[in-house]
């Protein structure tokens, strides 16, 4: 049975980008994304607001290329895919796991104030020569779970 992961999200940032490096120098950068939905509730027809708190992992260029021009509250659009990480938590001796999207393609959205200068429309496809990435695909990487930073 064939299968499709793909996921397009545009929020804004709840945080700054929180960079690492794995031990091979490959640039990491995890953030938080906050999506907005107003509705018309059924029964008061009063106006509401849902907010929906996604978790994104950035990975090699594209990551560089964020961490310089966004920052907690710019806008963003991104697609990319879904990605379960599980592990052991140490305290607890509990599984734990988190649903996170990991970042393909991004493009800024709003002014240049929004998205640190980088002007509207801008945009960056992870892994193309719009920003000279290299291959980012965490699949096509030899990437040890150990070698993440977080």
């Amino acid at each position: 049975m064939p299968s499709y992961n793909k996921v397009m999200v545009m929020g804004h940032l709840t945080r700054d980008l929180e960079m690492k490096f794995t031990p091979g120098g490959m640039a990491v950068a995890s953030f938080g994304m906050a999506c907005n939905r107003k509705f018309k509730d059924g029964k008061t027809g009063e106006m509401r607001e849902d907010v929906t708190f996604i978790e994104m992992e950035c990975w090699s260029k594209a990551a560089e290329t964020l961490n310089q021009y966004v920052k907690k509250g710019s806008a963003l659009f991104v697609e990319g895919r879904l990605k379960l990480d599980t592990w052991d938590d140490k305290s607890t001796g509990q599984k734990r796991s988190k649903l996170k999207v990991v970042v393909e393609n991004f493009q800024f959205v709003g002014g240049k104030s929004e998205a640190g200068g980088a002007g509207a429309g801008a945009s960056a496809r992870v892994g193309s020569k719009k920003v000279d990435a290299q291959q980012t695909e965490t699949e096509d990487l030899d990437i040890q779970e150990d070698s993440v930073p977080f």
